[in-house]
């Protein structure tokens, strides 16, 4: 499996971007894919997943009203549109892809873990200055 992220960049805050994550090779007829980012000097931090139906999203609740995760299943890709940036939103942005369902995840609350998540991408900075 393969996992690779794109639409990184520079804005001030206030402004948008949007990520995408393009994920190859899996088999699994029931997934989650979720992004996390990890900010200097941080631990991971979870922000958002999407179960492979791209029916129900689970996010932070830092990022909630701000943040929308989505996917389209032809293309079979996950985006994250980023709203309202603020410069605490600055981190290395990672798409990552679970074997299990969104939902097992969050029943038994893994859905923010990186231990459910065995495949990554090598990530994409996103800067937000104030």
């Amino acid at each position: 499996v393969q996992v690779e992220e794109s639409g990184g960049g520079s804005v001030q805050a206030g402004g948008s971007l949007k990520l995408s994550c393009a994920a190859s090779g899996y088999t699994d007829s029931s997934y989650c894919m979720g992004w996390f980012r990890q900010a200097p000097g941080r631990e991971h931090q979870w922000v958002a997943s999407i179960d492979s139906g791209g029916s129900r999203t689970y996010y932070v609740a830092s990022v909630k009203g701000r943040f929308t995760i989505s996917q389209d299943n032809a293309k079979n890709i996950r985006y994250l549109q980023m709203n309202s940036l603020k410069p605490e939103d600055t981190a290395t942005y990672y798409c990552a892809a679970g074997s299990m369902s969104c939902d097992h995840y969050n029943n038994y609350g893994l859905i923010g873990s990186r231990a459910a998540y065995q495949y990554w991408g090598q990530g994409t900075q996103v800067t937000v200055s104030s």
